[in-house]
């Protein structure tokens, strides 16, 4: 496990100290995947209801708060696979 995804997971599991309803799973290019759902965020790539995949830096962007999860999608930096609902809510979580 890269240590992007070792930083990302500790990020996320503070934002999302309640778990997540659904299944979701963030990619990051060349470095790994994370999965989010009601038991927590962890490192892992299991089948998913939403795949979102990024790269590193858009993805640091994004939990710094610089980018909207929502603007990267709409500029093509955020690819979503899956459920769009899910995509939306768990952006509202990040964003």
């Amino acid at each position: 496990m890269s240590d992007v995804v070792t930083q990302a997971v500790e990020v996320l599991s503070k934002k999302m100290s309640g778990g997540f309803d659904g299944v979701a799973k963030f990619v990051i290019e060349g470095e790994g995947a994370i999965m989010m759902d009601a038991d927590g965020v962890r490192a892992g790539d299991e089948p998913s209801d939403v795949t979102m995949t990024a790269s590193a830096e858009v993805f640091k962007r994004i939990l710094e708060g610089d980018l909207n999860p929502t603007m990267a999608f709409m500029q093509g930096k955020l690819a979503v696979d899956g459920s769009m609902g899910l995509a939306m809510k768990l952006g509202s979580v990040l964003g």
